[in-house]
């Protein structure tokens, strides 16, 4: 990543006002810096010169008073920085939610979510030390070097051309330590990510390595995993070590130079004392903000991969439903149409589906059966707008109106018109009621009765569920999912294998409420492989 990521401006504004504020403050920083360095010339000269410190009160008043400006704008500069860290991280991680829940449901996808969760839940924390730290030192290396310079050119031109040949090192230095820095990073975050990634799928998948006696074995590899993390972790703290050593080394080394030419110059009298003394006070204050960049860079170095890897997410080609058109509702029902739709995926040498044409009419139920692979969830997610065809379309028409692409529909209008009910439901935190209020956030008790008696679910309302509904079986999940479904009286009804795993009389109650939505005009999509699920339906359409 680049010490100020052009991506950074697009997804995250703050960073414009923060980099604003910061040139401002800088600039006034560095004016600060050279009254400073003038009024400690001037007093120690008096006193050498003098020998006395008589009318030094108005000097030392002044030196306060630069002090406590000086300060202040630190103070200002820092409070800028952490209000416009927050400010990016929180809107990171909508876009980063955002993206995760259009995403489809592909494989691709689903390798994403420890990724994503790293990112939005610690790994995005890392930028408080970007936007704290790094970036107002970062303007401060360019504002202040300027402001002294000019300043040492206007009293001593020498003293001035040394501090221009010398200030380049530190950078130069600093971007090969850097790149050094950035390559252990990057392995650093890779090695996170693997270890997010096996984490996750060790936890979700240990009843079944349980059931097979392999769950002990995953002890060892999730420590494997974290002794390669933290070998990567002290490999960067070491080289951000040495690499300080180095930019402090060549820093003291620079000023040195400028206070002995400054001292052969007292010493023929080619400088008076007051000068000389200011160039020394003044020369270290442009090598500070660059060696500060270099500290601080390895401070938000994590900041730095984590931003890296969000920016990445966020600018990778989307395949979901980017329109403006609105859902026509005028004119009868919906008609869904596709027509030589296939989905490609990587790895696999044909599509899945293949030149699916199928057409969904309001009023009636519509069976969608095929082996496994046959790509029934990758049509439903095309159905739901989760991510465009490879190749076919796809359109809506409302009774005998003229039809339109789904590729032109605003993903928000589409999504309110649509109901799904997914193979694994989700179930938050709370009561029935919450749950039920995901499908329709003004529907009243009796509504949300109603819709449990219709899929044969004697849940009390008030009954309290966790996070992931384990107090419930998976048939009472699924069911609820439909009562929320049945909710939302929408004009698409997709159920992606709502029926898997239920016992007769529940998957009896889910066919009997898919019924009742296409008798209210709704297009109902049913995923299926149990045939008396599938013998609910008006028609059956198999995919190859």
């Amino acid at each position: 990543m680049k010490p100020l990521d052009p991506r950074l401006l697009r997804h995250a504004r703050a960073t414009r006002s923060m980099l604003v504020a910061s040139a401002a403050l800088g600039t006034a920083v560095g004016v600060a810096v050279v009254a400073q360095a003038w009024v400690i010339a001037t007093a120690v000269s008096r006193v050498i010169q003098r020998g006395s410190g008589e009318a030094l009160a108005p000097l030392v008043l002044a030196l306060a008073a630069i002090v406590t400006v000086r300060a202040l704008l630190v103070w200002m500069q820092e409070v800028v920085s952490r209000r416009a860290s927050a400010s990016v991280k929180s809107s990171l991680r909508r876009q980063l939610v955002r993206a995760a829940a259009t995403s489809g449901d592909d494989a691709l996808a689903r390798t994403r979510r420890s990724e994503v969760a790293a990112l939005a839940i610690g790994g995005l924390d890392a930028l408080d030390d970007y936007f704290g730290k790094y970036l107002p030192q970062l303007v401060l290396a360019v504002v202040v070097p300027v402001i002294v310079v000019a300043q040492l050119g206007l009293v001593d031109v020498t003293a001035a051309v040394t501090v221009v040949l010398t200030l380049p090192l530190i950078p130069v230095f600093m971007a090969l330590v850097g790149r050094t820095t950035e390559a252990s990073n990057r392995s650093r975050w890779r090695a996170l990510s693997r270890l997010s990634h096996h984490f996750l799928d060790v936890i979700e998948g240990m009843p079944t390595l349980r059931s097979f006696g392999r769950g002990a074995a995953q002890v060892q590899q999730v420590r494997i995993s974290t002794d390669r993390y933290r070998s990567t972790t002290m490999a960067t703290l070491r080289i951000a070590f040495l690499s300080s050593l180095v930019l402090e080394l060549l820093a003291t080394l620079s000023v040195a130079l400028v206070a002995v030419g400054v001292g052969l110059r007292l010493v023929d009298g080619g400088l008076d004392l007051r000068t000389g003394l200011f160039v020394i006070v003044l020369a270290p204050e442009a090598y500070l903000p660059l060696r500060q960049v270099g500290a601080h860079y390895h401070a938000s170095a994590a900041g730095v991969a984590a931003a890296d890897a969000a920016l990445a997410i966020l600018e990778s080609p989307s395949s979901h439903l980017g329109g403006s058109e609105r859902v026509p509702t005028s004119g009868g029902p919906l008609a869904i149409s596709l027509d030589g739709v296939s989905v490609d995926h990587t790895g696999r040498g044909r599509p899945a589906p293949d030149r699916a044409t199928l057409t969904i009419h309001g009023g009636e139920v519509v069976g969608l059966a095929g082996p496994s692979g046959s790509g029934k969830s990758s049509l439903v997610s095309v159905l739901l707008g989760l991510r465009s065809p490879d190749r076919g379309s796809i359109r809506v028409a409302a009774g005998s109106g003229a039809p339109i692409d789904l590729g032109e529909v605003d993903p928000a209008d589409w999504h309110r018109h649509v109901a799904w009910v997914d193979q694994h439901p989700f179930v938050c935190a709370g009561t029935i009621a919450d749950n039920l209020r995901l499908g329709d956030s003004a529907a009243d008790v009796v509504e949300m009765r109603r819709a449990l008696e219709a899929v044969g679910l004697g849940l009390a309302l008030d009954r309290t569920v966790g996070d992931g509904g384990d107090e419930l079986s998976a048939g009472e999940r699924r069911r609820l999912a439909m009562a929320r479904a049945l909710l939302r009286r929408a004009d698409l009804v997709v159920l992606d294998e709502a029926t898997a795993g239920l016992d007769t009389v529940s998957e009896a109650s889910i066919v009997r409420a898919a019924r009742a939505e296409a008798d209210r005009g709704a297009a109902v999509l049913m995923v299926a492989h149990r045939p008396a699920a599938l013998a609910g339906a008006d028609r059956v359409v198999v995919l190859g």
